[in-house]
């Protein structure tokens, strides 16, 4: 199959990515391997903030409608869901497709990455026992299925994806025992800590989990706190009841393919992982091949979504795609992504950008694309 631009995966990035580079005119294929498109913005009740071009007091999961809506309704945009990427080579620049039990191979002359992330996780024992699920699969069973993980929970992580979850959890129905984080401070935003405090759920900073015990299911945790150097301090053990314990300890970019492509590969903590080295129209060191989202660095649902606008407009710019509103699309692209990673609270993945970001000959096509 031969195709002008391949996305890999339909989330908020993905579908941003296909919408504005279809609306350009560029043949495109959305590929996604779940079964449903939009992604984690299918799982979020909560409304999100900022301006209104970040869709500012919207759902995520009317979000996810609104986009897919757009996306779909773009004749020049097919769309594949339950559609697994298996590989890309770099002898002949082929990507290799499970779609529904069908093996295809796709010759795309331009390819966006907008794989997302997977969830870390922590090893200790009882980690295994049912009843220890990922914020993931927690938020997929109440805000997917309507299924009540449990009756009382227990929250590891005090990030923005903890402190959300956490208050789902208490919109569901179930008690929420406490928040454990092992930093000094809670690392989410304020607001969505403010509302946890608001709901007399006690955060446990400086403290880890010990252990998970029950059997044949989990029934309860052990707890305790951490100093200075990360280590557990001896005496200060404390159970907690619970029959689920739900890990928020971070994610980590779906960088295979990217890999498997050559890429220029980066560690870089600020940005959870190995990230690929990319330009400001996040074109990587691949000369075909662009990222948006959580694979490029985790950060928000917001910046993810004007990540993928961007790479939509420069890789079908790249193709020779063109329109007369291009030049203030990719300018308002670059101007919305500044204004989120502006103040305090992005200070790291500012600092963890200017690690991978990268000046070279083809910077070229943003002065093309500004004088469109």
């Amino acid at each position: 199959m031969n195709i002008d631009i391949a996305i890999i995966g339909a989330g908020p990035a993905g579908l941003m990515a296909a919408i504005h580079a279809g609306k350009l005119g560029a043949r495109v294929l959305l590929i996604e391997r779940a079964e449903y498109y939009g992604g984690q913005l299918i799982k979020q009740t909560h409304k999100f903030f900022g301006s209104k071009s970040e869709y500012a007091g919207e759902r995520g999961i009317d979000i996810a409608a609104l986009l897919v809506k757009q996306a779909l309704g773009i004749p020049n945009v097919t769309a594949w869901n339950n559609a697994t990427v298996l590989g890309y080579y770099q002898e002949d620049g082929i990507l290799t497709v499970k779609h529904q039990d069908t093996f295809v191979t796709i010759n795309a002359k331009k390819i966006i990455v907008a794989s997302g992330a997977a969830e870390k996780t922590l090893a200790f024992p009882g980690n295994d026992l049912p009843g220890v699920y990922g914020a993931g699969a927690v938020q997929t069973l109440m805000n997917v299925y309507g299924v009540m993980p449990g009756k009382r929970l227990l929250m590891v992580g005090a990030g923005n994806i903890g402190l959300i979850v956490a208050y789902q959890l208490l919109q569901a129905g179930v008690e929420v025992a406490g928040i454990i984080e092992a930093a000094p401070k809670i690392g989410g935003y304020l607001v969505h800590a403010a509302k946890i405090r608001r709901a007399g759920i006690p955060i446990y900073t400086n403290h880890t989990i010990k252990a998970a015990y029950g059997s044949p299911a989990l029934t309860g945790a052990t707890i305790c706190q951490l100093d200075t150097n990360w280590q557990q301090i001896p005496g200060t053990d404390l159970d907690i009841q619970a029959d689920g314990l739900c890990l928020a300890v971070g994610l980590t970019p779906l960088t295979e393919l990217l890999w498997q492509a050559g890429c220029k590969m980066a560690y870089v903590p600020e940005l959870g992982g190995y990230v690929p080295f990319r330009n400001s129209s996040l074109l990587t060191t691949h000369p075909d091949i662009y990222v948006a989202g959580d694979v490029a660095g985790v950060e928000e649902a917001s910046a993810a979504m004007v990540e993928g606008k961007l790479a939509g407009l420069a890789a079908a710019a790249s193709l020779g795609q063109t329109a007369a509103a291009l030049s203030e699309d990719y300018a308002e692209a670059k101007n919305q992504l500044a204004a989120l990673r502006a103040g305090n609270v992005s200070a790291k993945i500012r600092s963890g950008l200017a690690k991978v970001t990268i000046n070279d000959h083809s910077e070229a096509l943003s002065e093309v694309i500004c004088n469109a």
